[in-house]
């Protein structure tokens, strides 16, 4: 069994606990696997527990459950130091599993020594099976004032570091679209961003569409009060569509509340396949190669 080594922040920690419970049943298998671009499987198997219960190996038990319904490749996500070389030693034990390395947004004004968290997330930057930089980027929401200085040099410097080993670069904003736009465009955008758990309305989708972003969708395109996520995500071209759990968090419709998963994936895509009027099997194609064509092959 691989130890979790990972710690997630406190404000993580206490969200993940307040999902811990049962896991919602399987839903239908997808026509076409998929991959979840962005879940946090150390959080998930150590604070919400494991889909279909305990297991010798909970990564694997993940992974197993997630691809018996078409979700066949998972981007595990790094918040901090510590999860970040979690997720990158994940990946080079489990083929199913890529990482992505970073500091959170909210992390990085916590830090004593940001200088020296940059200087290890860069060293695992280089690492073959570490496929993106993030999730990095600004969050107004949780991080006051006092807090967004340390926020955006972190994140200027998580641009550099994608720019400099040609990975994408994957964004946390919250409440933040504008400044995360004026960074990008201050330091020079990598070739590839994702917008992770996409949170802005149509006027902020054309922006990020036009400039050759990807939106990630998560389950929070399945509540009945985010008719503006479904209307972004109908004016996004299918070439730059991917779908995520950000697991153990926001979980989708009918199961909101309860631990998320990446089996969980095929009722957020029938969901975005509803409301781009896509066929399903048709959707499942271009999510699968955006994923390929974002974090390369697994």
């Amino acid at each position: 069994m691989l130890a979790v080594m990972s710690e997630p922040t406190e404000s993580r920690r206490q969200r993940a606990a307040r999902r811990a419970g049962e896991f919602p049943p399987a839903p239908e298998p997808l026509p076409r696997p998929v991959p979840d671009s962005h879940t946090h499987l150390d959080i998930t198997v150590s604070e919400a527990g494991t889909p279909g219960g305990p297991a010798d190996d909970p990564v694997a038990a993940a992974i197993g459950v997630a691809a018996s319904v078409g979700v066949d490749r998972l981007v595990q996500v790094g918040v901090d130091v510590a999860s970040s070389e979690w997720g990158a030693d994940v990946a080079g034990r489990y083929p199913a599993v890529v990482a992505t390395v970073a500091l959170h947004p909210n992390e990085a004004p916590r830090l004593a020594d940001l200088d020296e968290a940059l200087r290890r997330i860069e060293a695992l930057a280089a690492l073959d099976r570490v496929r993106g930089i993030g999730e990095t980027g600004m969050d107004f929401f949780r991080t006051g004032d006092e807090g967004r200085a340390a926020q955006e040099e972190s994140f200027r410097a998580h641009v550099a570091i994608a720019k400099r080993y040609g990975k994408p670069l994957v964004i946390h904003d919250r409440d933040a679209h504008a400044d995360v736009l004026r960074i990008l465009d201050d330091e020079g955008a990598p070739d590839t961003v994702v917008l992770h758990c996409f949170s802005g309305d149509a006027e902020f989708a054309a922006e990020c569409v036009r400039r050759g972003y990807l939106l990630s969708f998560a389950g929070t395109v399945t509540f009945a009060s985010a008719g503006a996520l479904r209307e972004a995500a109908a004016l996004t071209p299918p070439g730059q569509l991917l779908v995520e759990t950000d697991a153990p968090y926001l979980t989708p419709m009918p199961h909101r509340g309860r631990p998320n998963a990446s089996y969980l994936i095929p009722l957020t895509v029938r969901s975005l396949a509803a409301t781009t009027g896509t066929d399903l099997d048709e959707l499942c194609g271009h999510l699968s190669a955006n994923g390929d064509r974002v974090f390369g092959t697994w």
